[in-house]
């Protein structure tokens, strides 16, 4: 009995130690593929109950996981969409043979991919794994989505045919007035100002605004009246205020007070006010009372100091970027920016236990725990690093030094079973 349980003893030692070296030949094999995890294999001793003092051996057994929460080295690329979890969490991902059918997509997790534009603007990898994001809301704001579920989950697809154009909401003005067109003996005549907007259909129209000074009897009034038009709805005033300025020593040529006589009223707080303009309405800031970065009132020069404002003409696409929280950015010739998806990072307690299948994918699964889709960089992820891809945890070194070690414990067990060959063949010449 002792003698043969030696002989099983070997042989399950030859099983095991072929399970590691398959284990090392995979981890070997996969060293140069990006995002690969290693797999571990461990042997675990089997003990049998001893009968009636006699030593009976149990022999071995191998376990093997694949450890997927171990991390390769990030190195850099030249392609933005190149993407890589820096810390905790996973990118979702779907099949594109299950998108293509359109019956819904089992969400995947892998954590590095280098995704592109296929020919339906999908960003795919050459593995045809798509990624998978929240979509935006058309003013760049991502709407509330279920967390704990990948239903909200949606193929990113860029339309690189795309274009957009961005209204304008927003205008200020920084303008100085003569001083010296306000005096008894001024001519006047009125200072004109054409600024340009967007409208909402990307069209280019402008405000016609023109400053009427008041002319006093004797002195200096110190008051222009501004009158604003707008182009697309020719001959109608949108807007009409008296602006009175100050002149004394410490708040000279500064606002000092805004009458509204037609228009949206002025804002003291904020320096501005509201002109609705044929797409909507318009807020402009002309500055607040007593200070001097709006409209002033100095020496003899009209001059459109800083004229700024908000929106754009209609752009084609460019580019695709994805930044550290996940927001994906699509680029215009125009130099505006729209957030157009979100890739959040899914985290779950246990990631080693999940299920793995090729192309390094996972699937979520009972012995990993429920997984909950994060903000990339907020809780216990990471951050996603685009230009990058996350090298192979595979240690080239310390697997060929466990094949060494592996190789030397195969060729033990396999003498172990020579040598009970060796006694067995003994106890049969006993008979002779």
């Amino acid at each position: 009995m002792t003698i043969s349980s030696s002989l099983n003893a070997g042989v399950a030692g030859l099983s095991a130690n072929a399970s590691k070296l398959a284990a090392i030949s995979d981890n070997i094999a996969n060293s140069a593929t990006y995002g690969y995890k290693r797999i571990e294999a461990d042997f675990h001793s089997m003990v049998n109950s001893s009968h009636g003092g006699s030593y009976t051996a149990g022999g071995v057994r191998v376990t093997s996981q694949r450890l997927i929460d171990q991390r390769g080295s990030l190195v850099s690329t030249s392609n933005p969409t190149d993407l890589a979890v820096r810390g905790r969490g996973f990118l979702p991902v779907a099949s594109a043979s299950e998108v293509a059918i359109g019956n819904g997509h089992q969400m995947m997790l892998t954590t590095t991919g280098s995704f592109r534009t296929d020919g339906q603007g999908y960003l795919t990898t050459e593995s045809n794994l798509i990624l998978l994001g929240w979509p935006a809301l058309p003013d760049g704001s991502i709407p509330a989505n279920p967390r704990d579920t990948s239903t909200g989950l949606r193929p990113i697809q860029i339309n690189v045919n795309q274009f957009s154009g961005d209204p304008t909401t927003r205008m200020s003005l920084g303008v100085n007035l003569p001083a010296t067109e306000t005096a008894a003996t001024a001519d006047g005549a009125p200072r004109d100002l054409s600024v340009e907007y967007f409208g909402n259909l990307g069209t280019s129209e402008s405000l016609q605004i023109t400053y009427h000074p008041t002319i006093p009897a004797n002195g200096n009034s110190n008051q222009w009246t501004m009158e604003i038009r707008d182009t697309a709805s020719p001959g109608v005033v949108i807007g009409e205020y008296v602006l009175d300025f100050d002149d004394g020593r410490l708040a000279g040529g500064t606002l000092s007070a805004v009458s509204t006589l037609s228009g949206g009223a002025y804002d003291g707080t904020t320096g501005s006010f509201i002109v609705n303009v044929a797409g909507g309405p318009i807020e402009i800031n002309i500055g607040r009372i007593g200070a001097s970065d709006g409209v002033t009132q100095l020496s003899d020069t009209f001059a459109p100091v800083s004229i700024g404002k908000d929106g754009s003409p209609v752009g084609n696409m460019t580019s695709v970027e994805v930044d550290a929280n996940g927001y994906v950015h699509a680029f215009f010739d125009t130099g505006i920016t729209r957030r157009i998806y979100q890739i959040p990072l899914v985290d779950m307690p246990n990631p080693n236990g999940m299920v793995p299948f090729d192309n390094q994918t996972y699937m979520p699964s009972p012995e990993s725990g429920t997984y909950f889709l994060w903000d990339a960089g907020d809780g216990p992820t990471g951050d996603i690093v685009s230009y990058a891809r996350e090298e192979s945890a595979t240690d080239v070194a310390g697997e060929l030094t466990a094949l060494i070690q592996t190789q030397r414990a195969y060729s033990s067990n396999a003498k172990v079973i020579q040598t009970v060959d060796e006694m067995l063949q003994e106890t049969t010449n006993i008979k002779r």
